[in-house]
C-alpha cells in the first residue's frame, strides 16, 4: 500500500513576540491589545522558502542512499517566478539529475495537492518514490491580521509503497472559485475578505461535503477518525467543522498558532507531522484536510513501524529549536518592509551573476560537492586537478565528494561591524571538517559571542546575497553552530 515513508521538518531558530508586533501598532488599533500572546516563527535574513524546504528534505533523507524518483516543491511563496524552484531544492539535496520535479503554487492547498500528486504518481509506478517538499514564507503588510497569524516553517515527507509508516486510504478534493484571499501577479501582499463570510460561505458549505466523501471512499464513518488535521486562522473554524462532519472534538489537532502561526502550504503537512510525532498511535486514523479555492480531504492511517520511527529533525525538535526574538524593527527590516539607511560600505554594484558559471559550477554552488583523491583519500573543497596532500600531489585523480553532512567545526572566526550585512556583525571564518578539508565561509544563526574556535558546526543551504536589480537570488552553503540539546 502507498504511503509516507519517512518525513522531517524545519521551522526558522527566530520567534518575533507577537507582544513586538502589538506594542508596535496598538496606538492605532486598540484592539491589538487583546492578541500580544504567543509567538510567531520569522525567518532570518538569510532564509526564505527554498531554504526552508532544503532543511526540511534534509532532515526526511536522512543521508538516505537511495533517492526518489521526482520532487514535488509546494509554496506560494517561491524566490522565483520563473525557474524551477524544486530543481534547486533537488540540487542543495545532491539528488541526481535523472529525475522529474514540479512546482506547485498559486493556493493554500498547494501542499496537500503536492501530496496528491506524489501518492498518484506512486501507485501509478511512474516513481518508486517521491519526495514531497511544502514551504512557505508570506509577507504581510505591517499591523495586519496576516502578520500576527501567520509563520514561516517547511515539511517534508517520502512517499512510497514499502515499509509504510502512515498508508492512504483514499481522498476527494473540490474545484471552488471561493476567494477568500488573493495576491496579484506582481504584487507583495495578500489582500483578504471578512472572516465571518469566508468561515459561514466557504469553510461551512465546502469543506463537510468532501469530508463525507472521502471517508465514504475510505469506508470509514466519521466517528472513526481519531486525529482531525485542518489549519486555519479563524478562531473555532476548524473545531465547527468537525461538529458539523459528526467528528469528536478531541480529534481536533492542535494549530501551533501559539507557537509558531500559520506556513501558508506547508501548515497541514506540519501539523500532521506534530500528531504523528506526539499522539498518533498504530492504527489510528487520520484526516488531513487543506482549503484554498475549494477543498483537499486525505485519509491515512498509522501502521505498526510509526512506533518505531524517529526524523532526524521533526517538527517538536524544531519547535524546541528557538530563539525569542523582540525586535519587531528587525523583523520589518529582514523582510525588506522598511527602507534602511545601510550606509556607505554597503553601496556597491550588485554585479549580473554569471549564470554559465552557475550552471557549470552547480554542483560545488548548490551541492556543495568538493572532492576526494582516489589515490590517497584526501578531501579537498573545492575540487581541483592536483591533490592538496603534499605527499600525494596526484594530477587527475579526485572524485567528487559531498561535504553537506561532515561533521566540522572552528578553525578561525570574527566578527566585523565594518562589513554590511542584514544582521550585524558579519560572522565569517575558516572551517575544518572532520575527515579533511576546510574553506572560508559566512556563519549564520549566531549571536555575538556565541561562537568561539573548536565549536562544532553544520552547514545550512542559505541566501548568499541578492542581486537586487534582477530579482536574482544567489544562495551557497553557510556555517551554523551546533548547539546542544
Amino acid at each position: 500500500m502507498v504511503g509516507i515513508t519517512s518525513f522531517g521538518a524545519y521551522v526558522p531558530r527566530l520567534r518575533l513576540q507577537r507582544k513586538a508586533i502589538v506594542d508596535a501598532h496598538v496606538w492605532a488599533d486598540p484592539g491589538l491589545a487583546g492578541k500580544a500572546r504567543g509567538e510567531r516563527s520569522m525567518c532570518n535574513w538569510d532564509e526564505d522558502s527554498v531554504t526552508m524546504g532544503v532543511e526540511a528534505a534534509r532532515a526526511c533523507l536522512n543521508s538516505r542512499e537511495a533517492a526518489p524518483g521526482g520532487i514535488y516543491f509546494a509554496s506560494t511563496s517561491p524566490p522565483f517566478a520563473d525557474r524551477q524552484n524544486a530543481g534547486i531544492v533537488a540540487g542543495a539535496l545532491g539528488l541526481p539529475e535523472d529525475m522529474a520535479s514540479v512546482d506547485i503554487t498559486a493556493s493554500q492547498k498547494a501542499g496537500t495537492g503536492a501530496l496528491l500528486q506524489a501518492i498518484g504518481a506512486v501507485s501509478g509506478g511512474l516513481y518508486e518514490e517521491a519526495l514531497v517538499v511544502a514551504s512557505d514564507k508570506r509577507l504581510t503588510k505591517a499591523a495586519s491580521p496576516g502578520e500576527l497569524a501567520y509563520g514561516d516553517g517547511a515539511a517534508a515527507m517520502t512517499i512510497g509503497s514499502t515499509n509504510t509508516l502512515v498508508d492512504f486510504l483514499a481522498a476527494h478534493s473540490a474545484t471552488v472559485d471561493f476567494i477568500d484571499h488573493f495576491r496579484g501577479s506582481g504584487e507583495d501582499f495578500d489582500y483578504s475578505w471578512e472572516e465571518r463570510w469566508i468561515r459561514d460561505e466557504g469553510l461551512a458549505k465546502i469543506v463537510p461535503p468532501v469530508i463525507a466523501r472521502a471517508l465514504e471512499k475510505a469506508g470509514l464513518q466519521p466517528g472513526d477518525v481519531q486525529h482531525f488535521v485542518m489549519a486555519s486562522t479563524i478562531g473555532r473554524a476548524v473545531e465547527g467543522i468537525a461538529r458539523h462532519s459528526g467528528i469528536s472534538g478531541d480529534a481536533v489537532r492542535d494549530n501551533l498558532a501559539s507557537v509558531m502561526g500559520e506556513a501558508g502550504t506547508a501548515q497541514p503537512m506540519i501539523m500532521l507531522l506534530h500528531a504523528l510525532e506526539t499522539s498518533v498511535r498504530p492504527g489510528d486514523n487520520i484526516l488531513v484536510v487543506s482549503f484554498g479555492q475549494g477543498c483537499d480531504a486525505l485519509v491515512l492511517r498509522a501502521t505498526e513501524r510509526l512506533a518505531d520511527f524517529a526524523s532526524a529533525c521533526g517538527v517538536v525538535n524544531a519547535l524546541a529549536n528557538r530563539q525569542e526574538e523582540a525586535n519587531y524593527q528587525k523583523f520589518l527590516a529582514f523582510n525588506n518592509l522598511i527602507t534602511l539607511e545601510k550606509g556607505m560600505r554597503a553601496e556597491k554594484d550588485d554585479f549580473k551573476t554569471a549564470l554559465t558559471v552557475t550552471y557549470r559550477k552547480r554542483d560545488m554552488l548548490t551541492g556543495l560537492i568538493g572532492g576526494k583523491c582516489t589515490q590517497c583519500g584526501t578531501l579537498q573543497f573545492p575540487r581541483a586537478d592536483i591533490c592538496v596532500n603534499p605527499q600525494c600531489r596526484a594530477q587527475d585523480t579526485q572524485e567528487p565528494h559531498p561535504f553537506r553532512e561532515e561533521k566540522a567545526s572552528v578553525l578561525t572566526w570574527s566578527a566585523d561591524y565594518l562589513t554590511y550585512t542584514a544582521d550585524p556583525p558579519s560572522h565569517y571564518g575558516m572551517i575544518t571538517f572532520a575527515n579533511g578539508g576546510r574553506f572560508m565561509t559566512d556563519f549564520t544563526d549566531v549571536n555575538v559571542g556565541d561562537i568561539d574556535v573548536g565549536m562544532d558546526v553544520r552547514m545550512v543551504f542559505r541566501i548568499k546575497s541578492i542581486d537586487s536589480l534582477r530579482g536574482f537570488v544567489r544562495y551557497f552553503w553557510k556555517a551554523c553552530v551546533v548547539r546542544p540539546d
